[in-house]
């Protein structure tokens, strides 16, 4: 789906090690990969400087990506002095990167910088899609597994979808993605819309279900019709815990997540399904930044 990578890494998140497995990135599909760090400017003394030293210690940690990459897939890797939030969207245009990993870890409401704030700018300033990976899982990945990972970064998703504008915005996103899609790395999709009960009245509960067993099946056919496998699953009570308990009991790759305007994305601690997903979710979050 995706074929130029950008791949972000401060040395604490774990994606430093994906420089070793190159060949299986190139496996997913990728073209192009990019290694970014980020060295801060040294601001001892008056005026701040370009930390020289630490620049080439980061480079010599990255070099490793080079040295076995596959023939047709270029591997770059790119050092840059200053902030994330600045150097990333230069290398972006630069490269024309179609996907941005980067790692972050859970969070609560009450620790909020959401998640990461080198991630919360990009999502709020970039159109390229996130794919957001934990650093506690991708550190503890044996070197097998996290082979195989890399090979399956979107082999299956999760999508969330409740009829919403912007739900609907996700799955075209996706149907985007899949038209683009020539080596068929996406396989399977299970859209799940989940039902807040009432309590109360069983009759609107059974509405709401019925509701939503009718907009999937439309759905699902609208996305099937694209080739890939699509599953539909209907639960009730509260959103985030359910679609927890889904993506434990079916096989998925990552959680899709996207806005449809940028006006909701810019109050990241605003109650909502989609910030719960970005600040909780231990499944890797393929993330759909808006168009406007």
């Amino acid at each position: 789906m995706f074929q130029r990578c950008l791949i972000c890494t401060d040395f604490s998140d774990g994606l430093q090690r994906l420089i070793h497995f190159v060949p299986a990135l190139a496996a997913g599909g990728f073209t192009q990969i990019v290694f970014a760090h980020t060295v801060p400017l040294w601001e001892e003394g008056d005026v701040p400087r370009v930390d020289q030293e630490k620049i080439d210690a980061a480079q010599a940690r990255l070099k490793a990506a080079t040295d076995n990459a596959p023939p047709g897939v270029e591997i770059i890797v790119e050092v840059r002095s200053g902030k994330p939030t600045e150097t990333i969207p230069k290398l972006l245009e630069q490269y024309h990167s179609d996907l941005i990993l980067t790692g972050t870890p859970t969070r609560s409401l009450m620790r909020e910088t959401v998640f990461g704030s080198t991630t919360q700018g990009l999502a709020r300033n970039t159109k390229t899609p996130l794919l957001i990976l934990r650093p506690q899982l991708v550190s503890v990945y044996r070197e097998e597994e996290l082979n195989l990972r890399c090979q399956h970064l979107w082999h299956s998703l999760l999508i969330p979808y409740n009829g919403s504008q912007s739900a609907d915005y996700l799955v075209e996103r996706v149907k985007e993605l899949i038209a683009g899609d020539s080596g068929h790395s996406l396989t399977q999709c299970y859209l799940v819309w989940v039902v807040t009960s009432s309590g109360r009245r069983a009759e609107q509960d059974n509405y709401q279900y019925q509701m939503a067993e009718e907009k999937l099946a439309k759905v699902k056919a609208d996305l099937a019709a694209t080739g890939v496998a699509v599953e539909t699953v209907i639960r009730t009570g509260d959103p985030m815990r359910e679609l927890m308990t889904v993506a434990m009991e079916v096989d998925i790759s990552a959680i899709a997540i996207a806005y449809q305007s940028r006006g909701a994305l810019l109050d990241w601690t605003a109650p909502s399904f989609a910030n719960e997903v970005l600040r909780n979710s231990w499944f890797p979050v393929l993330f759909f930044s808006p168009k406007d």
